[in-house]
């Protein structure tokens, strides 16, 4: 008679928490990713600076309208760049498919991933604001920090819902880098171009509802209350937008497998 020995699954919290210790790594290794969400939007806000010295005119909206446009680039390109990019490549090289063997929950897997990414998005936030508030001269209290964070919380949960809707619907690695970057680019420019009205006041209007152009709108709104109006208002109901829409389709259509 053999004793049969039988050993107990680990638990679901030590698990998440092996899974959130190797995602940090993975993305702290990766120096685009950090030269993507950190150094190009702090390149942005020194060159915004330089204008201002050269004799652009300076104000606090203005400044708010840097500094937003700044993490904004950082949050977009962390998501289409980084994010949906990395799990389309893990995908195809059967590393998703080898984790979902182990005892780890599937939700465990991607919300560690989504989790890390959050985590880069508030540090990127904090680091760019405060040089911004140095740059630009710009004078916050603790409770317009604390909004300005929610903001980038809620933007990268938005840019992050559209990479997962990305890789939901394309398997392909290459497909996915190269319609991320595409993505990237037309939203980019969209936001920067319709926000400025050089288009006309139709383009405007679509720019106000692009997920740039209303993350950067809430970063203007929750620097400068004065601003807010119903601009902010329906940017906030676009935000929302894209976030439930990002969910469903990222969930609905993903699949571990690249074929």
């Amino acid at each position: 008679m053999t004793d049969t020995i039988r050993t107990a699954a680990p638990q679901t919290g030590l698990i998440f928490r092996s899974l959130f210790r190797a995602d940090f790594t993975v993305l702290l290794r990766n120096g685009r990713t950090l030269i993507l969400n950190i150094a190009v939007p702090i390149l942005i806000l020194i060159i915004t600076g330089f204008a201002s010295s050269k004799g652009r005119t300076s104000d606090f909206g203005l400044g708010a309208f840097d500094v937003g446009l700044a993490i904004t680039y950082g949050l977009l390109a962390s998501s289409l760049i980084g994010y949906s990019i990395t799990v389309a490549r893990d995908r195809e090289a059967g590393v998703l498919q080898r984790l979902r063997v182990t005892p780890a929950p599937t939700w465990a897997i991607m919300t560690s991933r989504l989790l890390v990414q959050i985590v880069l998005d508030l540090v990127m936030t904090v680091i760019v604001l405060a040089i911004g508030v140095v740059i630009h001269h710009l004078e916050f209290s603790f409770w317009d920090v604390l909004l300005f964070c929610g903001v980038s919380l809620l933007g990268g949960v938005m840019f992050l819902a559209i990479g997962q809707a990305i890789v939901g619907l394309v398997r392909s690695a290459s497909a996915v880098n190269a319609l991320g970057r595409a993505l990237y680019i037309v939203l980019l420019l969209l936001g920067l171009l319709g926000s400025t009205a050089v288009l006309g006041d139709t383009m405007k209007a679509i720019s106000d509802w692009s997920p740039v152009g209303a993350l950067i709108l809430l970063y203007v709104g929750v620097l400068d209350p004065s601003a807010w109006g119903w601009a902010q208002t329906d940017a906030l109901i676009a935000t929302l937008i894209y976030i439930v829409v990002g969910v469903i389709v990222g969930i609905r259509w993903f699949r571990w497998e690249a074929r």
